[in-house]
């Protein structure tokens, strides 16, 4: 699989519970399918600018496939579960709930990451051994 043919998750690159959701995806990636990018950073706005998507809105993960399709919230959560190994993919059971109810809770702990889990001063630097996965 090439390297535009990668998914790409865009995070919230000061959330403490993004960055330990992207080390957990990470660890499951066997099959090495995804690419990483801070919203913060160069290449995550120029993504998201690229697909008009509005980060005053949607502001903690992004899944963009290849090409311009894209999903946030519950759904590229969802999304990134269901190519997971081991359980994970049965969490693709909750895409038959209505997007709202799904965003409902989404949005809930979304809205509170930095209070529960803590911010960063800076976006996570990652190891040299998966700097090839970060954009």
């Amino acid at each position: 699989m090439g390297e535009e043919e990668k998914k790409i998750i865009l995070f919230d690159g000061v959330c403490n519970l993004c960055n330990s959701s992207v080390q957990f995806v990470i660890k499951r990636d066997k099959k090495d399918l995804f690419r990483f990018a801070a919203l913060q950073g160069e290449i995550g706005e120029k993504l998201v600018k690229e697909r008009g998507i509005d980060t005053s809105q949607i502001d903690s993960i992004i899944l963009i496939e290849p090409g311009k399709a894209y999903y946030v919230k519950s759904e590229a959560a969802l999304r990134i579960a269901r190519t997971l190994p081991g359980l994970w993919p049965f969490m693709g059971i909750f895409l038959w709930l209505p997007s709202g109810l799904r965003d409902l809770v989404y949005d809930l702990i979304a809205r509170n990451r930095y209070r529960i889990f803590g911010k960063r001063d800076a976006c996570m630097v990652p190891t040299p051994e998966l700097k090839r996965k970060f954009l």
